[in-house]
């Protein structure tokens, strides 16, 4: 689904107010290919059921069972990628809380010892239709669920629970590491590893590598796709505005 991307040079700008039919104001523009994309939060009911819509799509594709529907949890935040309505990416972030995280049904036991230094959230929900073959959609959703988890709910740690084929993918690509081996999820009814990487570590790489794009020659990972480190102060600033 999203381990064969190919590159693209985004130009990046803080969202307009009207680019999507309902109005709903994009966090942050994203050009490729003279294509305008908008990062946007999913908190209303047609972009909670388009976003819904697209992970039944890609899970059913990979043999996924469950319930993909994204309801309005206050302890997530769903982020789309999507061209005048038309979604084409999205993810969730959920937050620890009382009720903890969905990955606490398969790892609790490895989750624990990171919640005793900090506070941990996780990605979940992740799809990207395989039509959109840019290393910038993926970015730019990862890209502003770290500002989210890092900036606006002070988390140490983002989770992620991923077939074991995939794993290989974030750990090069996102700088992921390994929590736990395989074990079987019954929410998908497929085995899973944890994987886990720190905001402090994606912080460094965006100070590093952000917005380079094509000139970090040599360079695997998506880094040089996220947004450069004064683009991050302005998306940083505008989420804090949008409150």
């Amino acid at each position: 689904m999203i381990e064969t991307l190919a590159p693209a040079i985004p130009y990046t700008g803080l969202g307009s107010d009207d680019s999507a039919p309902d109005g709903k104001p994009s966090i942050i523009d994203v050009t490729i290919n003279q294509r305008v994309f908008g990062i946007r939060a999913a908190d209303i009911d047609t972009q909670r059921n388009s976003a819904s819509m697209l992970i039944s799509k890609m899970y059913a594709w990979r043999g996924y069972s469950g319930n993909h529907q994204i309801g309005t949890d206050p302890n997530r935040i769903t982020l789309t990628a999507s061209d005048a309505g038309d979604v084409f990416g999205t993810l969730s972030l959920g937050m620890d809380s009382d009720i903890g995280l969905l990955a606490d049904q398969v790892f609790k036991d490895h989750i624990d010892p990171f919640r005793q230094r900090g506070r941990v959230c996780e990605i979940i929900k992740l799809a990207v239709d395989p039509a959109i073959k840019s290393k910038a959609v993926l970015a730019s959703l990862f890209h502003v669920s770290l500002i989210y988890a890092r900036d606006l709910n002070g988390c140490s740690d983002i989770l992620i629970e991923v077939n074991p084929r995939h794993r290989r993918f974030y750990e090069v690509m996102l700088g992921f590491q390994l929590v736990c081996e395989s074990r079987d999820n019954p929410r998908v009814q497929a085995p899973a590893v944890l994987l886990r990487v720190s905001t402090a570590y994606g912080t460094e790489q965006v100070n590093k590598l952000g917005g380079m794009q094509d000139k970090a020659v040599g360079e695997r990972s998506l880094f040089p796709w996220f947004f450069s480190p004064r683009e991050e102060a302005g998306i940083v600033n505008r989420l804090r505005q949008l409150g």
